[in-house]
């Protein structure tokens, strides 16, 4: 017996078809907490023993299920509001929660959707975990947003946070590259900026949530550097080169300087792994990514 309700990739894909945001966080947060009973209880101790029972197979969305609100739109046509006035502090908000509730998605996606690689225990133990946090941190953000008198959905967000998953979901090494490596790691780089935003504003509460956020980001993009250098060694590739070729191939952003080079490290992503990637053009020192 594992303990499970179902296969860990069954429960992920259950996860993707709920819609509701606080209902697909509280289903993320059961089933976490039902794989970490199983692990700390010795009944799952390789993904081995059973693999039809511990990990299943699933087939899940290309696209997550949504509430009907936000509207999602181009990101040129979301409204840009000044973070010094209280609408912008909601927007500010709004736009994190938005990127928490795709970052649900993303961790479970990852899990329910490259089956077909045989990994490690270690990497469902990552995911979940990542996972839990990201759905533990756009709960904390939407409290925020309802203790200002908002709440997720109010506005309009950004369309196209699903891309990455998109363009990376017939390549596990591509959407680690792009997804804890690009991506979260330029959570990295601005929620410092964000977070002396509602400091100044006197929002203690979004302040102590986002500090969370901040800390547990780092062990994110971590997972992201192991297992990527981990798949990297498994086919004999150098991970840097291999690196800059997946996030040139994929990525459609730019890898925008400052970076928070001490998280990064942290996080087990030296400077030469992203620096050549923002220096390439003079196109990668505008816009953000994601």
């Amino acid at each position: 017996m594992t303990g499970l309700s179902k296969p860990l990739a069954q429960m992920a894909d259950d996860v993707l078809r709920t819609a509701d945001g606080r209902e697909k966080t509280a289903l993320a947060r059961r089933y976490a907490a039902e794989w970490v009973a199983a692990r700390d209880a010795g009944r799952i101790t390789s993904p081995l023993q059973d693999r039809s029972a511990v990990i299943g197979q699933a087939t899940p969305p290309d696209f997550p299920a949504r509430p009907e609100k936000p509207e999602l739109k181009n990101p040129r046509d979301v409204p840009r509001r000044r973070p010094g006035s209280r609408p912008g502090q909601i927007a500010l908000l709004h736009a994190v929660a938005h990127i928490e509730l795709n970052a649900v998605d993303l961790h479970w996606d990852i899990i329910a959707r490259f089956t077909d690689t045989p990994m490690p225990l270690g990497f469902y133990d990552d995911w979940v975990k990542a996972a839990d946090e990201e759905a533990k941190h756009f709960n904390l953000v939407s409290d925020c947003l309802e203790a200002l008198d908002s709440h997720y959905g109010a506005l309009a967000a950004h369309a196209g946070m699903w891309r990455a998953a998109e363009d990376t979901a017939s390549d596990i090494l591509g959407r680690l590259a792009v997804v804890p490596m690009v991506l979260e790691a330029r959570g990295l780089d601005v929620t410092p900026g964000m977070i002396d935003i509602f400091k100044k504003a006197g929002l203690t509460d979004t302040v102590a949530a986002l500090e969370v956020i901040y800390a547990e980001e780092v062990g994110h993009v971590a997972y992201g550097s192991k297992w990527f250098h981990f798949l990297c060694g498994r086919h004999e590739l150098d991970p840097k080169d291999t690196f800059h070729a997946l996030v040139r191939q994929y990525f459609h952003g730019a890898l925008k300087p400052p970076f928070n080079e001490e998280k990064r490290a942290e996080a087990g992503l030296p400077p030469d792994f992203y620096w050549p990637l923002a220096d390439e053009t003079p196109d990668r020192q505008r816009g953000t990514p994601g």
